[in-house]
């Protein structure tokens, strides 16, 4: 699967970071977009692309702290790479407890920015491709009949077609004809496959 390519965003109050770093960046072959201000980047328009986010500490307003933590309770999990002249060890540890790739004293050379940045873009595209599988996942196990989900749960629990025409009270060739749809619905090669499937989409066993 394919993203857009991918944008780095930067919020930063001193435009003299800002543009230093756009200019950095155009020079890797990155697009950017660059803020003044926390609230100028929560008002932007959404990009379905791979990103991440230079964020300073110290802001007018909204500080990148809260910016992190406004993020993450909207469900917003953009990687976060702090930048900051005033960096202290709390400051630091709560950065990165809250999930920060990196946390960068100016100044700091352009070649660790640049690693944090490829390691922050490689981490949202590893994401997104993770939701997009399980949306797609999702999406063929929504098409199952409520026979066709217990079937699958009883053949993700190991249960041979003899058992599963026992459990469902049914003869073995309709039990068969269930566990052919599931794994053509699914688009399962083997049981084996669709346990990993129902592992990811968190489809509960039958014990």
């Amino acid at each position: 699967m394919s993203f857009a390519s991918p944008v780095v965003f930067i919020v930063d109050d001193d435009a003299g970071v800002r543009t230093a770093m756009q200019r950095l960046l155009k020079s890797v072959g990155l697009r950017s977009e660059a803020f003044a201000a926390a609230q100028d980047f929560l008002h932007r328009t959404p990009h379905d692309a791979p990103s991440c986010l230079i964020l300073d500490v110290r802001l007018p307003g909204i500080s990148g702290l809260e910016l992190q933590r406004k993020l993450i309770e909207a469900g917003a999990h953009i990687p976060i790479i702090f930048i900051t002249a005033h960096g202290d060890i709390p400051m630091t540890v709560s950065a990165m407890k809250s999930g920060a790739v990196e946390f960068l004293t100016k100044p700091f050379r352009d070649q660790d920015l640049l690693d944090a940045i490829q390691q922050a873009l490689e981490r949202d595209r590893i994401a997104r491709q993770q939701q997009s599988e399980i949306a797609e996942l999702q999406h063929r196990f929504e098409r199952l009949t409520a026979r066709e989900r217990q079937v699958m749960r009883l053949v993700i629990s190991g249960m041979p077609t003899k058992e599963i025409a026992s459990v469902l009270g049914t003869s073995e060739i309709t039990a068969k004809v269930h566990r052919s749809q599931v794994m053509h619905k699914m688009e399962a090669s083997s049981p084996v496959e669709l346990g990993r499937m129902a592992e990811k989409l968190k489809v509960q066993t039958i014990e």
